[in-house]
């Protein structure tokens, strides 16, 4: 008799093969759930592969759309950069794939959701929070948390030598066993070699992007539209191509980014759980839309208006990073970011070139800069002796600090050395 019905997401890989096959083993029905979120997969042949290990059914979903418009556009106006450097691409993903999950487990009667995220990591909070958000009375079958599956599998060597006693096809190797997460923001490469944050990556880490030795000597430079903060179309100067749509698009920076070495991104992080880990990720045209994004700010938000909102991304980066995205403070936090962006609307010209992307030119309908204000040669409605009156009063308290303690203890410091 069946113990009950798993809707497992399933990425055809190593642990969600293994995870397939052990379920079916222990007595589950295994529906598997491929999400297609833009990575590179044969899914015909991942679901193959699933129904050859005894899924019961399977479902391939195509997310890509949602994804880039619902998701990573999302990320990118609110400017979320988590520990000021990582685009938080598998971060992103793992809500509209835990939706979607529990969609099919609701239209299945299915009593389990379960996932191949290990117990030491981020990602086990990301997908049961989502889960218990969307569906509060599902049950989460996590194999990394269970003795049974601990007991057989230590480590990913015991699930290599099963994929062999079983026949079953995994990219990951001995000599080569990177756990990578592949979708259409990035790919991230951890583990084996990489768990030595001393150890530089070697080229073959890098599926995605040419390295700067390899990219071009010659530059494209792009104009990037957008409405409200979300990018609408990309023009590329250089050769005239013009692509609008949010999956076309983003796979069209995706392509650029990947031609010219864009970015590649080698760090230690804070997992939520506690622990540090080294990661190494390929997010080509995520880094150019932050990039072109910011750089939009600059000439139409409000200055406090942007100070504001560089506080809450902060906020909106951890929310995501650690698996908030289906919270009540993540719509509050949302609503702020949707009217921060009502006047991010205009137009960046971006240079390509050698790993890097590089604002060169901006331009917008409704720009707060204005020429003649900021002009050396032109008053402009300025009257430059109005700033006297303005230091005078911003200097009052600096004065009556010294008189009172002294001079400040910055300027005692230098002194001393």
């Amino acid at each position: 008799m069946s113990k009950g019905k798993i809707v497992l997401a399933y990425s055809g890989g190593l642990d969600t093969s293994i995870i397939l096959k052990w379920f079916i083993e222990e007595g589950y029905e295994v529906i598997a759930y491929i999400a297609d979120v833009g990575q590179e997969e044969d899914f015909k042949a991942a679901e193959e592969k699933a129904i050859k290990l005894g899924a019961a059914k399977v479902y391939v979903e195509d997310l890509k759309l949602e994804f880039v418009r619902d998701y990573i556009f999302t990320a990118v106006k609110s400017q979320a950069i988590y520990e000021g450097r990582y685009l938080l691409g598998t971060s992103v993903a793992r809500p509209i794939i835990a939706k979607r999950q529990i969609e099919i487990a609701e239209k299945e009667n299915a009593q389990y959701v379960s996932h191949g995220a290990t117990g030491k990591g981020n990602d086990q909070v990301r997908f049961e929070l989502a889960y218990y958000a969307l569906k509060p009375d599902i049950q989460v079958l996590a194999p990394w948390k269970m003795d049974e599956f601990l007991t057989r599998f230590e480590g990913r060597a015991d699930m290599l030598n099963y994929a062999d006693q079983y026949g079953i096809p995994v990219s990951a190797t001995r000599k080569k066993p990177y756990s990578e997460d592949d979708n259409m923001l990035h790919i991230s490469h951890e583990a084996g070699v990489l768990e030595d944050p001393n150890a530089a990556a070697d080229e073959d880490v890098y599926s995605r992007t040419n390295g700067t030795e390899t990219s071009p000597d010659t530059a494209d430079i792009l104009t990037i539209d957008f409405e409200q903060g979300i990018p609408v179309k990309v023009t590329n100067q250089t050769d005239g191509t013009s692509v609008e749509g949010a999956v076309e698009l983003f796979e069209y920076l995706n392509t650029l980014g990947t031609k010219h070495g864009i970015g590649r991104l080698d760090m230690v992080e804070n997992r939520f759980v506690g622990i540090k880990s080294r990661g190494v990720y390929e997010t080509p045209g995520g880094e150019i839309l932050y990039k072109a994004h910011r750089d939009l700010e600059g000439l139409t938000l409000d200055r406090e208006v942007m100070k504001l909102r560089d506080f809450m991304s902060l906020k909106v980066a951890e929310l995501i990073y650690n698996g908030f995205w289906f919270s009540p403070e993540f719509d509050l936090l949302m609503t702020f970011m949707d009217k921060a962006q009502e006047t991010n609307t205009g137009s960046v010209q971006i240079k390509l070139i050698k790993g890097v992307a590089y604002p060169i030119a901006r331009k917008s309908p409704v720009a707060l800069y204005d020429p003649e204000q900021s002009s050396m040669d032109v008053e402009g409605g300025y009257d430059q002796k109005d700033a006297d009156g303005f230091i005078k009063i911003n200097a009052v308290r600096l004065k009556n600090n010294t008189a009172v303690h002294g001079k400040p203890l910055s300027e005692k410091s230098s002194k001393a050395t």
